[in-house]
């Protein structure tokens, strides 16, 4: 599966190495080393996967996200970043990134991202966006503890507060609230945002996660109703209904 990738990327020996690996899977590179040049790339050559550095200089990673983007650009962009913060991730992602990895990474992993994001948006035929009318998960409410998933309105909310949530993390929330305290594996919740989420890695389930537990979290950071089953994927749960087994 060859392509026409640039790389964006100030660290001459990084980008290289980067170059090298993908070269190598048959792919053609193109590397440029500031942000105002990767926009001229993409807009002169329309090349089908953009490898993003965010600090760069001239413009950043994510202003040439946001650029692209409101450009109406569909280039598929794997950021790079050493920024390893939850909030920093999800900016990326928020304006328009269809993946990422944190430095220090591997280059066969990196490769292997690609291959994926390429392969996924060609089965698709492109990015994928949310049909015109989406189909109905079910239409009577969902509750567990506290919290309530309305589909008919597509509506949540945490103890009667209202929960503004994207398609994508109503999709998670709606599927999960079926069956409250069993195991989801990221691949399974993955099938769930097919076609209604513009994000296409795996690694998009950890982010709607991390986004939906501050919305629906009392602590995010030390979640008792969205639960992390380690090695296999997230469970939806009753706090009060764990809380009260735990003093039986």
């Amino acid at each position: 599966m060859r392509a026409n990738i640039v790389i964006a990327e100030d660290d001459v020996k990084q980008a290289e190495l980067v170059r090298r690996y993908l070269e190598h899977e048959g792919h053609t590179v193109t590397v440029v080393e500031d942000g105002r040049a990767a926009l001229d790339e993409v807009r002169r050559g329309e090349p089908d996967l953009l490898v993003l550095d965010v600090m760069m200089p001239r413009t950043d990673g994510l202003d040439v996200v946001r650029i692209l983007r409101a450009e109406g650009r569909e280039v598929l962009v794997l950021m790079l970043t050493a920024r390893s913060t939850e909030d920093d991730l999800l900016l990326g992602l928020d304006l328009g990134a269809d993946d990422y990895m944190t430095k220090p990474f591997s280059p066969r992993e990196l490769t292997a991202r690609v291959r994926t994001l390429l392969r996924r948006n060609r089965r698709s035929g492109g990015r994928a966006t949310a049909p015109a009318t989406a189909p109905a998960v079910e239409d009577e409410a969902l509750s567990v503890g506290t919290l309530r998933i309305d589909p008919a309105r597509h509506e949540v909310s945490v103890a009667g507060t209202p929960v503004v949530c994207t398609p994508g993390e109503f999709r998670i929330l709606a599927a999960m609230a079926t069956e409250p305290d069993r195991v989801f594996t990221r691949q399974r919740l993955l099938e769930e945002l097919h076609g209604f989420d513009k994000y296409i890695s795996d690694r998009t389930v950890d982010v709607h996660i991390m986004h939906l537990r501050k919305k629906i979290e009392h602590a995010p950071r030390r979640p008792a109703r969205l639960l992390t089953v380690f090695g296999v994927g997230y469970k939806l749960t009753d706090p009060a209904k764990n809380a009260r087994h735990a003093q039986t």
